[in-house]
């Protein structure tokens, strides 16, 4: 039996890490095999090559060298962890895949869309996601929201670069998604991130359904 994958998308604070927990929690619940995973992370050269993209201290990085980090995280995320999973038939989901990669790097950094989706089907593998729940708020929204999160302390929670870039930066992230979706309606699913959580919860788990 084969799984299905399912990536869950969305630019800063847009709630999308709660709501795979929650997701994920309410299928295993169920008894439905299922498993949680991120990018960029995963794997164990996924989570050294996350530290050194989300950490605002660790060095400077480039647009180029930046979107090639992610391609590298995302070749053994899929070849290590996810292929094998979808193999033995589990529901996969994954906070960010390659449709993160158009929207930050190519619609965010300005480079070159057609060959960001050569290299992310090259870096995947080929392999597409089933269905995408894409999170949709405000830029100003999320960024508040981003900011109360880092503002608890937890290393975890700690504001990363993506964070500190400047407004229209975000802007340029929100319409790549939107733009990304109404490209691929069939597979996109806009959820309104704006609402409360378990409003949002109640609207994944519709979707989640139709896989079914």
């Amino acid at each position: 039996m084969t799984g299905r994958f399912v990536t869950f998308e969305g630019s800063e604070g847009c709630g999308k890490t709660t709501q795979i927990r929650l997701a994920a929690a309410s299928l295993a619940e169920r008894g439905i095999p299922v498993f949680e995973t991120a990018e960029p992370g995963g794997t164990p050269l996924g989570r050294r090559i996350r530290e050194i993209l989300l950490n605002r201290g660790s060095c400077t990085i480039g647009a180029e060298a930046e979107l090639l980090l992610f391609a590298a995280a995302r070749a053994q995320h899929v070849r290590e962890i996810i292929l094998p999973a979808l193999k033995e038939g589990t529901l996969i989901l994954c906070d960010r895949f390659a449709d993160a990669t158009v929207a930050y790097q190519g619609f965010g950094r300005g480079l070159d869309a057609d060959f960001i989706r050569i290299l992310n089907a090259f870096s995947a593998l080929s392999l597409k996601p089933d269905m995408t729940l894409l999170f949709d708020l405000p830029v100003a929204t999320g960024l508040a929201r981003a900011q109360k999160r880092a503002a608890g302390g937890q290393p975890e929670t700690a504001e990363d670069r993506f964070e500190h870039e400047d407004y229209d930066f975000h802007e340029r992230i929100r319409k790549g998604y939107l733009t990304l979706a109404a490209g691929e309606p069939d597979r996109f699913r806009i959820i309104d991130g704006a609402a409360d959580v378990e409003t949002v919860h109640r609207e994944v788990c519709r979707c989640l359904a139709e896989l079914s």
